[in-house]
């Protein structure tokens, strides 16, 4: 059997499996650098073409938020799932023409990463690693390709590995399923992950809980065809899932003898981003079987520190507090948010970051300057933006400090 035959039925060792990863191992400023590039020439074209930008923008997620289905895409524009998928199939072929023409660096930074003489079998892995640590499932197909093209790759060669990664992420969904149905056997397993993370749950300081939500309050986009679903016994029907990481979630608050029910989607809450009233939907409320309840937001590991998610976290907190929830931001990690907070830092980093800060807003170039003295690594500088409340802005990077607060208060 070829190694590309290999791929494509499933075959790989078990720690291409999202249940034998843990986020932290797989997270550096590497990623980061290349998810800064597409940032790059997302800017670029929609300095052609605007609604080419917020088409990019929004379906590959490099700008900190995930990726959206095209469904959700569609009903903002008002204009079918398999339109949606055509605009933007245009809009990367222009990008990718318009990155080869102008040399711009993306072909030096993605072919290190993506080498045009490495086998398909580690592509693949690369690019399923890179998909579970940025929660970005729904577009796996559309990156993979996307970065490979970029790295120089031919466009039947990048279809080719593109296609397995998607296979792969099926085989996944499939292996899930299998182990739903052995419940019995999961549930010591599934309860002694779920245990550390009861443990980091923000909890309100007073109140009777609201009763838990029965329907998900995001109906848009529940039967695209680009997300998983699986039957769960302990609510009695189908749930819908974007990712490996809503996924592995969802089986441990199935499987677990400390979860009563839970409900994906339960509220559609509003934020403010800079004056523009947003909507978001956190991931999971759960009833625990000691009567209290918990509302869980899926938030990739290197992902937490972003502006946008923050912002999102603040007002997801806000609501369950208000209902007697509990709130927990889950990273697929064994490092939570307070984890990090509470991360110790090489002092030298942390004194050389501060006073760029405070001298202004810091950019990728300076940032890597700091790296290359400093050796710092990227959950190093994820502590640091949540202990100093700094402002981290992806895609292009941007890093500032938080605004003053207005006088007297």
């Amino acid at each position: 059997m070829t190694i590309s035959a290999e791929v494509a039925q499933g075959a790989a060792p078990d720690d291409d499996d999202p249940e034998s990863l843990d986020l932290r191992d797989d997270i550096s400023f590497e990623l980061e650098e290349v998810n800064e590039v597409l940032g790059e020439l997302i800017a670029l074209r929609a300095d052609h073409k605007a609604k080419d930008g917020d088409l990019l923008t929004a379906r590959l997620g490099v700008c900190g938020e995930k990726p959206e289905t095209l469904a959700r895409i569609g009903a903002r524009y008002d204009l079918s799932r398999d339109r949606v998928r055509q605009l933007h199939t245009k809009a990367v072929g222009q990008m990718i023409r318009m990155a080869q023409l102008s040399g711009h660096r993306a072909a030096a930074v993605l072919s290190a990463r993506y080498p045009l003489d490495a086998r398909d079998r580690q592509l693949v892995r690369a690019l399923l690693v890179e998909t579970y640590a940025t929660d970005t499932d729904i577009a796996a197909t559309e990156l993979s390709y996307l970065k490979l093209r970029l790295a120089g790759h031919a466009a039947e060669d990048a279809k080719r590995i593109a296609g397995f990664v998607t296979q792969r992420i099926a085989a996944w969904q499939k292996k899930t399923n299998r182990r739903l149905a052995k419940l019995h056997d999961a549930e010591p397993r599934a309860t002694s992950q779920l245990n550390p993370w009861l443990s980091q749950v923000d909890w309100p300081r007073a109140g009777a809980a609201a009763a838990v939500p029965t329907v998900s309050a995001r109906t848009v986009d529940s039967d695209d065809d680009g997300r998983g679903r699986f039957y769960l016994d302990k609510v009695g029907r189908d749930v819908p899932f974007d990712s490996g990481l809503e996924a592995r979630l969802l089986w441990i608050l199935n499987a677990s003898d400390l979860v009563e029910t839970f409900q994906e989607h339960p509220a559609a809450v509003g934020y403010d981003l800079d004056g523009a009233q947003r909507v978001h939907y956190p991931s999971i409320v759960a009833r625990l079987t000691d009567g209290r309840t918990v509302l869980i937001d899926v938030a990739a590991l290197g992902h937490v520190g972003f502006h946008v998610n923050r912002v999102k976290a603040a007002a997801g907190r806000a609501h369950a507090h208000a209902n007697g929830w509990g709130w927990l931001v889950w990273t697929g990690s064994r490092i939570g948010v307070p984890d990090l907070r509470a991360r110790p830092v090489d002092a030298t980093s942390e004194r050389m970051l501060r006073d760029l800060v405070e001298r202004g807003t810091v950019h990728w170039a300076t940032l890597r300057e700091v790296r290359a003295k400093t050796g710092l690594e990227l959950l190093d500088f994820l502590a640091l933006v949540l202990r100093h409340e700094w402002r981290w802005e992806r895609a292009p990077f941007r890093l500032s400090a938080p605004p003053s607060p207005p006088p007297g208060t």
